[in-house]
C-alpha cells in the first residue's frame, strides 16, 4: 500500500477489523477486486444483499426514484412508506409501521414503543425489558444493555437501567423473571451474531404465553431473520406465533439503509407527535427500493425456494460435519442463516481468512461459529462451489 493509501486508510476511524481487500462491483452472488477477481458472496454485508449485487429491480427503483424525489422528511405525507406500510402490516398480522434507518433504530424504537404502551395503559412501572442472553440487538448505549456481552460494554461506562437477560431457549428462568414491572420481552428467533442459534421448538409459543399471562408484549428482533432470510417473510410465521411488535432492516433495503417497527394498533397509538421520529426514515428513495424487495419476496413461490435450496446448502453442511467431525463440532441455523460451530483447536478467523484466500466469503459469529448468510437468490450450481471451498479448505486444516 502506498504512502497516499495508508493516509486515506488511517483517516478511517478502527472500529472494524478490515480485511485488506476492496470490491468495486457485484452481480448477483459475486463481488469483483479492481483487477476483477471473483469472489463468492455468502457474507451479503451481513445479511442485507437479499437479492444479491446489482439486482436489476432494486437499480431501476432507486434510479427512478432518484430521478423524481430523494427526501422531504416525514413533515409531510410519503406514498411509498404508507404504501410500504400496508404491505408490511398485512404480512405481519399487525396494524403499523414506523420507519428508521438501521436495526439498531429499530429496535430503540420498539422498547420506547413497548415502555409507552404500558405508560398509556397505565402502568407506569412496567419498563424492564427481558432479553436472552447472546441476543445482540445493536451498538447503542440502550442496546449495548440489552445484550449481555461484556466485550460490547467494556469502557462505554454504566448501562443503561431496566434491562434483564434470561437464558436463550430456557423457558423456566424466563418465567422466574417475570413481574409486574416487565413490559416486554425481546426476542431474536434465530440469534445471529450470537452464533447461528435457533430457538428451540416451543420456545417463542413459550415466549408469548408467558407475555400473555403478566401482561408484557413480545419483540420479535428480525433484523437478521426477516425478509426471508429463513424462508419465511417473517422467522417467527413459521411457529405461528403473534408478535405485538416486528423490527426489521437489513434485508428490508437489499442494500439501501431502512429499518422498521411494525406494531399492533393499540401499541403504535400510544406513541403520537413528538414522541419519537427520524429525519431521513422512510424516505422516498429508501421506500421506492424496500418495496422493490417486497415485490421480490411476494413472487408466487419465491419463498417456497429459498426454502427449497437452502435445504440444499443444508444438505451439504451435513456432509461437511460428517466428513469432519474433529473440526465442526454443531451445525446451526435455518433457511440461508446457517452456522458451522468449530471446535476450539480452530479459530473462526483463521477458518474465514483461509476462505476468503481461496474467493469465499463468510462470516464470524459468537462461540467460535462461522455464519453463512448467502443472497436468497443463490444457485445450486453456486451451493455446490460454495461447498467445493468449504470441503478444500476445511480438509487444508484437518491435514495440518
Amino acid at each position: 500500500m502506498n504512502t497516499e493509501m495508508d493516509a486515506r486508510l488511517a483517516a478511517v476511524m478502527p472500529t472494524y477489523g478490515r480485511a485488506d481487500i476492496s470490491f468495486v462491483r457485484g452481480k448477483g452472488s459475486w463481488l469483483y477486486t479492481q483487477d476483477d477477481t471473483a469472489y463468492l458472496d455468502c457474507a451479503t454485508g451481513i445479511a442485507v444483499n437479499a437479492f444479491g449485487h446489482g439486482d436489476a429491480r432494486l437499480v431501476d427503483a432507486l434510479i427512478t426514484q432518484a430521478s423524481k424525489l430523494w427526501h422531504t422528511s416525514n413533515l409531510y405525507r410519503i406514498d411509498e412508506q404508507e404504501k410500504l406500510a400496508h404491505r408490511l402490516a398485512t404480512h405481519a398480522g399487525l396494524d403499523q409501521a414506523f420507519f428508521c434507518n438501521s436495526g439498531v433504530e429499530a429496535n430503540e424504537a420498539a422498547v420506547k414503543m413497548a415502555r409507552r404502551f404500558q405508560f398509556r395503559q397505565g402502568f407506569e412501572k412496567r419498563f424492564k425489558i427481558l432479553c436472552a442472553g447472546g441476543a445482540f440487538h445493536g451498538r447503542t448505549l440502550a442496546m449495548l444493555a440489552a445484550t449481555d456481552k461484556p466485550l460490547f460494554r467494556e469502557g462505554f461506562g454504566p448501562m443503561p437501567e431496566g434491562f434483564v437477560h434470561v437464558p436463550f431457549g430456557n423457558l423456566n428462568h424466563l418465567r422466574d423473571a417475570m413481574d409486574e414491572d416487565v413490559a416486554a420481552i425481546m426476542v431474536e428467533p434465530v440469534q445471529g451474531e450470537g452464533g447461528a442459534i435457533a430457538a428451540p421448538e416451543g420456545y417463542l409459543e413459550g415466549v408469548r404465553k408467558a407475555a400473555d399471562d403478566f401482561g408484557a408484549l413480545v419483540i420479535a428482533d428480525e433484523v437478521q431473520t426477516g425478509m426471508g432470510r429463513t424462508g419465511y417473510l417473517f422467522a417467527y410465521q413459521k411457529t405461528g406465533i403473534q408478535p405485538d411488535l416486528v423490527v426489521l432492516a437489513k434485508g428490508l433495503g437489499g442494500g439501501f439503509p431502512v429499518g422498521a417497527v411494525i406494531a399492533r394498533k393499540a401499541v403504535g397509538e400510544a406513541m403520537g407527535p413528538g414522541s419519537h421520529g427520524s429525519t431521513f426514515g422512510g424516505n422516498p428513495l429508501a421506500m421506492a427500493v424496500a418495496n422493490a424487495v417486497l415485490d421480490g419476496l411476494e413472487e408466487e413461490g419465491f419463498l417456497e425456494d429459498v426454502r427449497r435450496r437452502a435445504n440444499l446448502l443444508d444438505a451439504k453442511l451435513n456432509k461437511l460435519a460428517d466428513d469432519y467431525p474433529a473440526l465442526i463440532i454443531e451445525r446451526r441455523g435455518a433457511g440461508f442463516l446457517r452456522g458451522l460451530k468449530l471446535a476450539d483447536s480452530l479459530a473462526v478467523g483463521d477458518m474465514t481468512a483461509a476462505l476468503r484466500t481461496e474467493k469465499l466469503l463468510c462470516v464470524p459469529a459468537g462461540e467460535n461459529v462461522l455464519r453463512l448468510l448467502p443472497p436468497l437468490t443463490l444457485s445450486e450450481a453456486e451451493i455446490e462451489q460454495a461447498y467445493a471451498i468449504l470441503d478444500k479448505v476445511f480438509a487444508g486444516f484437518a491435514s495440518s
